[in-house]
């Protein structure tokens, strides 16, 4: 790294927004011993930029602690000085843990797993996007993503660049709409991922005059931008995965069924963190492939939880590439909140011996959605389930949990009064 690049010291806040601040690039090792002050309010910011009710104020002080292994540089390039971000955990000015920290909760729910269970989680997150600025062009199509060069061709080298190892660059079927992905990781790093994803992607698109929105809906009847986690379990140890069994019903392992488990009887709590946006309970409904339902099904995308297909060509084995897929989340929330409340529930499913799940076949009739259990029908709704859960309530502290319903609720009278498509329209300017 030059010594003239900017750095970027980075959280990333509970509506999915990357904050932080930049000292200049001959500061950085004296930062990354010390870190650089931050605020406990910020944590109270809006996607709207205000600052929600919250136990705070004007008082106390933060340090964000970068971790020097997630520092990924983003190269100098039409005008545009090159920039090294380093994700941080908020600590205390002392450097002991502040109870607070979005990348906290992760790191804590990801030890604990592996403390009672000798697994490992390996995740990644799928994003999709919109750049509604492009030339019409069909689903799918090799027109769509040639319209969107060269931005496509950087954005997968730049998330090379960075290390983020992208996997898929595609076309998707909605207006303007793509999706990249990247390889799974281990831990907290699939969460830092996502981050760094996001933070690519807007700003490559910016350096290319496009807009870009990672909005759950631009419009209420068109399709939506879901970001869905695919997680797989291994023996931390000798990295053998866990989750496959043959002849179990969908080939899940029990072990794999209870942590299923959890994550379903959780469910309408989980998306008060997973989908947090006033916009987001529109597009989590039958009918629009994101979630139509909370269950389980082999290869079925209205499937709260999807058991990802696998495949024998070239060699492959089952076992390595079996996943679960969750479907209720968008990039209107914070990842590492996200990833957390997923392990904890799939945890809380396997520690409680929770009874295994019904796997629905992929060929399922109509009537399967209006036969299980649904989803909220709005964020106002899913906050109240979070806070009558009193498992999922509990894994936070009190202040993060007062915090995040303050910043949502905010959100939500920051759009009373708007129809629909003026919501959406608002929300989707904001992210």
């Amino acid at each position: 790294m030059s010594s003239s690049t900017t750095v970027f010291v980075a959280t990333n806040d509970l509506s999915g927004h990357t904050r932080g601040r930049a000292v200049p690039g001959d500061a950085v090792d004296g930062v990354l011993r010390q870190g650089v002050g931050w605020v406990p309010v910020d944590l109270a910011l809006t996607a709207f930029g205000e600052i929600a009710p919250n136990p705070f104020g004007a008082a106390g002080d933060l340090k964000l602690m970068p971790d020097e292994s997630t520092g990924a540089e983003i190269p100098a390039a039409g005008g545009a000085p090159a920039v090294r971000v380093y994700l941080a955990d908020q600590v205390l000015p002392d450097g002991s843990e502040w109870p607070n920290c979005p990348r906290t909760f992760a790191r804590a729910a990801l030890r604990d797993f592996t403390r009672a269970t000798g697994l490992e989680v390996v995740a990644s997150f799928e994003h999709e996007f919109m750049l509604p600025d492009l030339p019409a062009a069909p689903p799918f199509s090799f027109e769509r993503l040639r319209g969107a060069e060269p931005f496509g061709d950087e954005l997968v080298g730049l998330l090379a660049h960075m290390g983020l190892e992208p996997a898929n660059w595609l076309p998707e079927y909605g207006a303007g709409q793509f999706e990249i992905t990247v390889r799974p990781a281990t831990g907290v790093r699939a969460a830092d991922r996502a981050v760094l994803l996001k933070t690519a992607v807007r700003d490559l698109a910016r350096r290319h005059g496009h807009r870009v929105t990672f909005a759950p809906l631009v419009d209420p009847e068109g399709t939506g931008n879901g970001v869905h986690v695919h997680l797989s379990l291994r023996d931390a140890e000798t990295g053998r995965p866990v989750l496959y069994e043959p002849g179990r019903p969908g080939g899940l392992s029990d072990l794999g069924a209870r942590f299923s488990a959890g994550i379903l009887a959780h469910a309408r709590a989980l998306v008060a963190i997973t989908a947090c946006s006033p916009s987001s309970y529109l597009r989590l409904l039958p009918h629009r492939w994101s979630s139509g339902g909370i269950f389980l099904a082999e290869r079925n995308r209205e499937a709260l939880l999807r058991i990802c297909p696998t495949s024998t060509v070239g060699g492959g084995n089952p076992a390595d590439q079996y996943n679960l897929e969750f479907r209720a989340a968008d990039a209107t929330a914070n990842p590492w909140l996200t990833l957390g409340v997923l392990v904890r529930a799939g945890l809380h499913g396997i520690t409680a011996e929770y009874e295994a799940p019904r796997v629905w076949p992929e060929e399922i009739d109509e009537s399967v959605p209006a036969s299980v259990p649904t989803l909220p029908r709005s964020l106002e709704e899913a906050l109240a389930d979070l806070e009558k859960d009193d498992v999922v309530s509990g894994w936070f502290s009190p202040e993060l949990l007062r915090t995040h319903c303050s910043v949502k609720r905010s959100e939500l009278a920051a759009v009373a009064g708007l129809d629909d498509r003026r919501m959406c329209e608002r929300v989707a300017d904001v992210h």
